[in-house]
C-alpha cells in the first residue's frame, strides 16, 4: 500500500517578508515543488510526460496556512495522491513545523496537456500505471472552491515579461499569486491571522500579454480576476483571513 512522501525545507532569507515569516508565495512554491519532486520520483514526472510531449498544468488549488513561519526555520511537507480522473487528479499535502505541529494543508488537482495543442488530454494511463501510488487517505480540507463573480474595486496592469514564465511556457502559479496580493495593503497581508487561499485557472496567460489584474475587497477577504484580454477571465481566487483569538 502506498504510503504519503516526505521532504523537508528551510525558511531561507529569500522566503520571508520584513516581517522575517514566510511569505504565502514562498510555502506555495514550496508545496508546488514538493508535487514535481514526488511525481519525478515516482515516474510520472514532467520528464517522462515531456518525451510523449505531454505535461502536468495545475487547474485548482486550495491552500490554508495557520502561522507562517519565521525565518530560518525547519518544516516538513507531506504529500500523496488520493485519486485519478479522466481529467484530474488530486494531489494534497500537510506543513509540519520541526515539533511536529501541523500548521498549513492544502489540495491540489492536476490536469494534463499535450504541449502542442494546449489541449487537456484523458490522464485515465496514469491511474492504471500508477495505482499504487494512489493513498487512501481524504484531502486534509476542502477541494478548491469556485468563485464564480468578482467585482473589481482595485485594478493594474502586468505585462507578462520572462521572470514571470515557467517550464510550460505559461505564466508561474506563485507569479500570479504575487500578482493579485500585491494590490492588497500591506497591513492586510502581514496581519496575524490564518489565511485560506483559493485559485482557479481558466486559461493561459503567455508571454507578452498585458494583463489586467482586479481586486474586490470585502471584510475579511479579497476576490481576484486576472484577464489576458480585458474581457475573459483567466485566473480567478479569493483569500480569507481568520484572525486568530
Amino acid at each position: 500500500m502506498a504510503e504519503k512522501s516526505f521532504y523537508s525545507y528551510r525558511v531561507d532569507p529569500q522566503d520571508v517578508d520584513f516581517t522575517l515569516r514566510a511569505t504565502l508565495a514562498s510555502l506555495g512554491s514550496s508545496i508546488l515543488n514538493t508535487a514535481g519532486l514526488d511525481a519525478y520520483g515516482k515516474g510520472f514526472g514532467v520528464d517522462v510526460l515531456n518525451a510523449e510531449n505531454h505535461s502536468w498544468v495545475l487547474s485548482r488549488m486550495a491552500i490554508e496556512i495557520d502561522r507562517r513561519p519565521e525565518q530560518y526555520t525547519d518544516y516538513t511537507v507531506a504529500t500523496w495522491i488520493s485519486d485519478y480522473g479522466r481529467v484530474l487528479s488530486t494531489r494534497n499535502f500537510t506543513l509540519t513545523d520541526a515539533s511536529g505541529h501541523e500548521f498549513g494543508r492544502a489540495v491540489t488537482q492536476w490536469a494534463m496537456i499535450d504541449l502542442t495543442t494546449r489541449s487537456a488530454v484523458d490522464l485515465s494511463w496514469v491511474g492504471r500505471e500508477h495505482d499504487d501510488a494512489v493513498v487512501p487517505v481524504p484531502p486534509p480540507t476542502d477541494r478548491p472552491r469556485k468563485i464564480r463573480e468578482v467585482v473589481p474595486t482595485l485594478q493594474t496592469e502586468h505585462r507578462v515579461v520572462y521572470s514571470d514564465i515557467d517550464f510550460n511556457r505559461h505564466v508561474n502559479t506563485m507569479r500570479y499569486i504575487e500578482m493579485m496580493l500585491d494590490l492588497l495593503p500591506v497591513e492586510r497581508l502581514t496581519q496575524e491571522a490564518a489565511v485560506r487561499l483559493d485559485i482557479h485557472f481558466l486559461k493561459e496567460c503567455r508571454l507578452g500579454q498585458t494583463l489586467r489584474v482586479g481586486c474586490e475587497e470585502r471584510d475579511s477577504s479579497a476576490l481576484f480576476e486576472i484577464s489576458g484580454d480585458g474581457v475573459t477571465a483567466a485566473v480567478r481566487a479569493s483569500v480569507e483571513w481568520t484572525p486568530r483569538s
